[in-house]
């Protein structure tokens, strides 16, 4: 027997997490018992050292509303997200974090803004409750990313964010990119906006994100920005900069031929002629690479970057 359909899918990625999961259900249930919707929690453990999988089995024993993926190592919170994005069933998926930063109290808020119309809701944590360091480099971040992106968005990162089910289905995430979601979305033609939403202090643990995030994450953006314009077509890319190295040094191998056969000029020694060999070698490297690149593209099949180890709440 096919079982009833969900309105609301939370889906909670964390690592060692497990003084905040009980207090988190139980928020989350409240909430959503006030707003008289079906849901489901899933909880994407990855790859704790503590005993936040035990806890979300013994949630799931009182309530099947709480449900697991393990992973068998850590691999990141975008792993996490596509992970429960692909299991996820409802028609609205919601994500937070498992520190008991995110208030689920803004749930009601992000669904109103969404039934506007809108694809994806992002939180922007107007009144931060971080260290000074985070949240200025966090400034810098967000404005480079709006800056490039092309989209002006105050908070890229909050964890708290409500999609409608076909975003979430639709979206190929992995390494540090779920960051970009909104990115992603926004250059995949959905509608996305933010709302400030409540930031609480860190209650329990620590951050589990250091300084080196910041550099992966400029390395991200790149990588977003070049796949959402090149994924499908890397010969536009590279064919326009070999084109244009290979077409400059033919210029220049033409004026020094010209100079021979006119002046009978001695070429042997001249750095021109190496620089315009040079070019037309690295033309022909560039269209080369954006050709191989259009045979990945067309012969590489989408499969996931990550081991599950083992699911609850799922028959």
């Amino acid at each position: 027997m096919a079982s009833d359909p969900i309105d609301i899918s939370i889906v909670v990625p964390l690592f060692n997490e497990q003084d905040s999961l009980f207090e988190l259900f139980a928020q989350i249930k409240t909430v959503m018992q006030e707003l008289e919707l079906s849901f489901e929690v899933i909880f994407v453990d990855d790859g704790s050292t503590d005993r936040s999988s035990n806890i979300v089995h013994s949630l799931n024993a009182k309530d099947p509303r709480a449900k697991l993926i393990q992973f068998r190592k850590n691999y990141g919170k975008a792993a996490g997200l596509a992970a429960g994005f692909k299991m996820a069933t409802g028609d609205v998926v919601i994500t937070m974090d498992a520190d008991l930063q995110d208030d689920p109290k803004e749930i009601p808020h992000l669904l109103d803004k969404l039934n506007e119309g809108y694809d994806l809701v992002s939180g922007w944590k107007k009144v931060r409750h971080d260290p000074f360091i985070k949240t200025q480099t966090s400034k810098v971040y967000n404005y480079f990313t709006s800056l490039f992106s092309g989209i002006r968005l105050h908070d890229f990162n909050c964890g708290l964010k409500a999609y409608r089910s076909q975003v979430v289905k639709t979206m190929s995430i992995y390494g540090e990119l779920h960051r970009y979601l909104p990115v992603i979305a926004f250059r995949n033609g959905y509608r996305v906006t933010e709302i400030p939403v409540s930031h609480r202090a860190r209650k329990y643990g620590r951050s589990k994100y250091g300084v080196a995030r910041f550099t992966r994450g400029a390395f991200d953006l790149l990588t977003i920005s070049f796949l959402s314009r090149y994924k499908k077509r890397p010969l536009h890319l590279f064919g326009s900069w070999g084109l244009l190295s290979t077409f400059a040094g033919l210029v220049i191998l033409a004026i020094l031929a010209a100079q021979k056969l006119l002046y009978d000029a001695h070429l042997s020694r001249r750095p021109l002629l190496f620089l315009g060999l040079l070019m037309v070698i690295v033309g022909i490297q560039f269209f080369s690479i954006g050709l191989l690149g259009e045979m990945i593209s067309e012969s590489r099949s989408e499969v996931d970057n990550y081991l599950v180890k083992k699911t609850v709440g799922w028959d």
